[in-house]
């Protein structure tokens, strides 16, 4: 009986840690994919960022203004640009 209740407990303990291990994988891979989703977003907003500014540099020719002269010419037009924007534009759309 004694060694019956062993055995058992033994095959309980065995089962335990295999089920932690599993829990310990699945919790990496979740953390994993976390990870790899911010990334993806990371380098989305990246590519997004270099996009819009090259064509800033384009329709403004502002390739040769510094970063603080660049945001001083866009401070310049932001009031105008804002208050006519058409409403296809406008911040409740979503980001393309």
């Amino acid at each position: 009986m004694v060694f019956y209740m062993t055995t058992q407990i033994k095959k309980l303990l065995d089962q335990q840690k295999r089920l932690e291990a599993k829990i310990e994988r699945q919790d990496f891979k979740l953390r994993q994919n976390k990870y790899y989703e911010n990334q993806r977003a990371r380098k989305a907003r990246t590519r997004r960022l270099i996009q819009k500014g090259a064509l800033l540099e384009k329709y403004f020719q502002a390739e040769n203004l510094s970063v603080e002269q660049t945001e001083e010419l866009l401070k310049m037009f932001a009031a105008y640009v804002n208050a006519h924007k058409p409403d296809k534009l406008k911040n409740d759309q979503p980001n393309n």
